[in-house]
Order: structure tokens, then C-alpha cells, then sequence
């Protein structure tokens, strides 16, 4: 598995400052000793120019990076971070080629790698490494982003199955719903039909009752008409 392209970079700025510091003491060294430091000094500037240069690429491309999604947030600030002690140490270096701050001897090793020079490069920075990926390497850090992204992809994937299924579910309540609403209307148009039909067979009722009770006054009229004949007709 290839290296991380911002890692490497970051790697490479790394040896850049460290070849910096190592230069600048050999160049006080040379002061101190009566030397000519002349062409240490130029060397320094152009170093300096393309450390300030890396450092602003490395920031870029992992503004870059973190804004389009490719790390992980962690792993952004995480490299933030870096670039943010790589800033550091490059006013440090600066200051101290300027001559404005001066260091003991064992301070070359204290600034940039920790030690003496031997063969391997290190990155000084990576004191302040998370815990979870110290002493790892890049290919090795990648590979745990990689799971931790698939666990996160496994993740997100249950959470759009969850919510399919809550969306298939609220369909399924809303079309009971709409079923629901068509019956109750239904029942209220059979009301409103019946609440009339009684309201018209009450009206029957009630002029039934009226012509019912006029017939039987006629009535009782004609029997007491009957009645006063028969009395008047009768022989005293």
C-alpha cells in the first residue's frame, strides 16, 4: 500500500527543517571559530524560502482535502496540528538564524529530531501523535482510516435501512388513513340521508295527526247535531 502523498510531503518538510537547524549551528559554529559563514547564510535563505513554501502546499492541499471529505475529521485536525508545529518551528528557525535567540550546543537535537543525526529520519513532530496511532506506520494508519470508515459506511447503511423502513411504514399507516377517512365519509352521508328521512316521515306524522284530529271533531259535530234533532223531533 502506497504512503499517504500529504504524509510524504510532510515528511520531506520535516527533513528540510532539520537539515535548517543543522545548518544554522554549523554556521554559528563558523562564527564562533573565525569562519566565513557566507555561503552557509545563502543556503539557509533559500532553505527557509522553500520550508515557508512546503508549508503553505501542506496546508492547502489539507484544507483541500478535509473540505472535499477524502480524511477523516480526526485525521484533518490531527494534521492540523502538524502543520501548526511546523509553523512553530519555522519562526524558531528563523528567529535563530536572525541570531535573535540563541541555543547551547545540545539544543540542535532538542529542535528538530530529539537526538544526534543517524541514518533515519524521523519526524519530530509526531510527539503529540493520538494514541491510537502511535507507533504506527503511514501504511498502517491508512489501513485503520479504512476500517474505521467502513465501520462508519456498515453504520449509515443500517441507519438508511431503518429509515426505509419507517418511511415504508408511515406510507402503509397513511394509506389506512386515507381508507379510514373514505369510510367515515361514507358513514356520514348515510346519516345525513337517514337524519333526513326521519325528519320527512316526522312532518307525515304530524299532519296525519292534524287530519286525524279534525275528522273526529267533525264527528262529534254531526252527533250532537243528530242529537238535537232527535230531542227536538221527539213527542212531548
Amino acid at each position: 500500500m502506497s504512503q499517504d502523498l500529504w504524509l510524504q510531503n510532510y515528511d520531506a518538510t520535516c527533513r528540510l527543517a532539520q537539515e535548517i537547524a543543522e545548518n544554522i549551528h554549523e554556521r554559528n559554529k563558523q562564527q564562533r571559530t573565525g569562519g566565513n559563514p557566507a555561503k552557509l547564510n545563502m543556503t539557509l535563505r533559500a532553505s527557509q524560502q522553500k520550508l515557508k513554501q512546503n508549508i503553505t502546499q501542506l496546508r492547502e492541499t489539507l484544507i483541500r482535502a478535509s473540505s472535499q471529505r477524502r480524511i477523516m475529521q480526526s485525521e484533518a485536525d490531527r494534521r492540523q496540528n502538524l502543520v501548526d508545529d511546523l509553523v512553530t518551528r519555522e519562526k524558531q528557525l528563523n528567529a535563530s538564524f536572525r541570531g535573535d535567540i540563541t541555543e547551547p550546543e545540545p539544543s540542535r537535537s532538542t529542535l528538530m529530531t530529539g537526538g544526534g543525526r543517524s541514518g533515519v529520519s524521523a519526524n519530530p513532530w509526531l510527539i503529540n501523535e493520538p494514541e491510537e496511532t502511535r507507533g504506527l506506520g503511514f501504511g498502517e494508519i491508512k489501513q485503520q482510516q479504512q476500517r474505521i470508515i467502513e465501520e462508519q459506511d456498515a453504520g449509515l447503511d443500517a441507519l438508511a435501512a431503518i429509515i426505509s423502513r419507517q418511511k415504508q411504514m408511515g406510507q402503509e399507516i397513511g394509506n389506512e388513513l386515507d381508507e379510514h377517512n373514505e369510510i367515515i365519509d361514507d358513514i356520514t352521508h348515510l346519516v345525513d340521508k337517514t337524519d333526513g328521512r326521519i325528519r320527512n316521515e316526522t312532518r307525515r306524522v304530524k299532519l296525519v295527526e292534524t287530519k286525524s284530529a279534525s275528522c273526529g271533531m267533525l264527528v262529534v259535530i254531526v252527533l250532537l247535531l243528530i242529537a238535537i234533532v232527535v230531542v227536538a223531533a221527539w213527542p212531548k
